[in-house]
């Protein structure tokens, strides 16, 4: 990592191109960011470009789309002084460098042109300062004035101006430091974390969305736990969710006690990570006891209690989502659903399965059915190796009956066998509640296996409901 030239790591066609680009109009161009960041992690090149510019990114971009094929499109964003330009599988953004000064209010910083080293200081992390020239007598040189290299080495999060500044400027900064801290398995640096906690209140002029995204990379990394502790221990957490916060601590009344659900919804949300990669999963297993609080009592005979704590979750899930600016459409419904019926399997497991029950559990859980599994599966935390060995041997017992009651009866994303046009058919009837009467027996019927899940059984069966609301069959 300590080399000092990357000419032979440059081999996409569009740095020669940039370079020549930059020559002709009398600039200098240097990729920067996460570009180099990735590159000397050895991780995958990604596909999003930084390119800086001492003069004018916009006039550089330009000159580099009139030597590309078919001269693609360029986005120009003349407020911020960047553009835009989408190559083949490349995203290129070129940016003027400049100096950043912002009001108190405000992240919406007042931009003046600068040298290289005066854009590289106002970025976000040392890692993250790192360029790679452009330029034709240079290219491929590595400019690291604030020693990212070395940082990037000992696996850590460093500010390159006093961190207060930094924090202070762009408050995003705090939520993008504990990002990579998960994302990278970095350290944040003792100052570093420090500034973030004297400025967490600064959170509160940055736009839900963009704390979202960084909140959702978070999610989506390998171990989640690792950011959530830091945003935890700044105090970050108590400002955009409190409601999880509130699951913290351990009550003792009576000498009963009960378990931190705080730190064991960080538990279920590693174990789920290991296993899926869908972030709206992971959001139903960061939520999946969130009505634990508002419904935790003592009970002199039963202990600590959390009655209906899923059905309160779920209800719950919508105002958070709202607030936090997540999607309000299927997502959201999807994630009520997993935490309202989290604790449906559990119960399954710890008695004799009938196949009434399971297919209960098919019918309402429809295709997310597997996923349900997962996040209860996940929701084994126990470090008594007895329990967990057996809690799971009951989940593949589960998981064995569902697939057998899957294939016989076919209840995911059930349809009545029977419509409602042919019973107002055979009766002779209009819409009526006795259309619905009879569509709720079947169904019943199908799930308490009283009849299997086909047309004859349950067009006979709906003659003979008919026959019990006294309605008479349509002659032929």
């Amino acid at each position: 990592m300590t080399k000092k030239n990357f000419k032979q790591e440059l081999v996409n066609e569009i740095f020669p191109i940039i370079t020549k680009s930059a020559a002709e109009i009398g600039v200098e161009a240097y990729v920067i960011g996460g570009f180099v960041r990735d590159l000397m992690l050895h991780k995958k090149t990604p596909k999003d470009i930084d390119i800086v510019a001492v003069g004018s990114g916009i006039a550089l971009s330009e000159k580099v789309a009139s030597h590309l094929p078919d001269k693609p499109k360029i986005s120009v964003f003349k407020n911020f002084g960047t553009a835009m330009i989408r190559y083949k599988s490349l995203e290129l953004e070129f940016v003027g460098a400049r100096t950043e000064s912002y009001q108190a209010n405000s992240r919406k910083p007042s931009v003046e042109d600068a040298s290289l080293f005066e854009d590289q200081e106002r970025r976000d992390f040392t890692i993250n300062t790192m360029a790679i020239s452009l330029n034709k007598e240079t290219f491929g040189n590595l400019v690291d004035p604030f020693n990212g290299v070395q940082d990037l080495e000992k696996k850590l999060l460093k500010t390159p101006l006093e961190p207060n500044i930094t924090y202070s400027d762009d408050p995003l900064r705090m939520m993008r430091a504990i990002r990579f801290a998960a994302q990278l398995g970095f350290q944040i640096e003792l100052g570093s974390l420090q500034a973030i906690t004297a400025n967490k209140e600064r959170i509160k002029i940055v736009s839900m969305e963009r704390i979202m995204d960084e909140l959702n990379k978070i999610l989506l990394s390998q171990t989640p736990s690792v950011g959530f502790k830091l945003l935890h221990d700044t105090g970050l957490l108590s400002y955009l969710f409190p409601e999880l916060v509130a699951l913290q601590g351990i009550e003792e009344v009576e000498g009963q006690r009960h378990k931190d659900n705080f730190w064991h919804t960080l538990e279920v949300v590693d174990n789920i990570s290991k296993t899926t990669d869908n972030l709206w999963l992971r959001w139903a297993a960061l939520l999946h006891d969130i009505g634990k609080a508002p419904t935790k009592k003592f009970d002199k005979k039963l202990g600590w209690t959390f009655h209906a704590h899923e059905f309160i979750g779920s209800k719950m899930v919508y105002k958070l989502f709202k607030r936090l600016h997540l999607p309000l459409n299927d997502k959201m419904k999807y994630v009520q659903k997993m935490v309202r019926m989290s604790s449906r399997p559990i119960i399954l497991a710890q008695d004799n399965i009938t196949d009434s029950a399971v297919r209960r559990l098919v019918f309402d859980a429809g295709n997310h059915v597997d996923d349900l599994m997962t996040l209860c599966e996940a929701d084994i935390t126990t470090k008594n190796q007895k329990k967990q060995l057996k809690y799971k041997n009951n989940f593949k017992l589960v998981r064995n009956k569902i697939t057998e009651v899957e294939a016989r009866d076919s209840l995911r994303n059930f349809q009545p066998p029977v419509s409602g046009e042919e019973i107002m058919r055979t009766f002779d009837l209009k819409p009526s509640r006795e259309i619905g009467i009879i569509k709720e027996a079947i169904k019943e019927a199908i799930l308490e296996g009283e009849i299997p899940n086909e047309h004859d059984k349950a067009y006979q069966f709906m003659l003979n409901k008919g026959k019990e609301l006294g309605l008479d069959i349509k002659e032929k």
